[in-house]
């Protein structure tokens, strides 16, 4: 069970980014055209994917009003929670 969960908070966001951008590419094009890279939107999706989903729903012209940057924080402290849990959970495989 705790496979799962790890599997899914590590799956999740990346396959939403997946398909986001399949079905709405324009979206994600106007979200960072900021950046006139593919590189920013890439590493947000392999190192921060749910504050990249987070940026996208609520900057879907690159500028981002004040009452979004809430959920941005949200999607980081997720990101911050998905990482730590894993370490949290194998904390007992350590050799000490």
């Amino acid at each position: 069970m705790c496979c799962l969960v790890t599997v899914l908070a590590f799956l999740g966001p990346r396959a939403g980014i997946l398909f986001w951008f399949l079905f709405d590419p324009v979206r994600w094009q106007n979200a960072f055209s900021g950046f006139h890279t593919f590189l920013v939107p890439l590493a947000g999706a392999l190192f921060l994917p749910w504050t990249t989903l987070a940026y996208v729903l609520v900057a879907p012209t690159g500028f981002v009003r004040v009452g979004g940057w809430l959920w941005i924080v949200v999607g980081v402290l997720f990101d911050l929670v998905s990482y730590s849990g894993s370490g949290y959970g194998n904390r007992g495989r350590l050799a000490m």
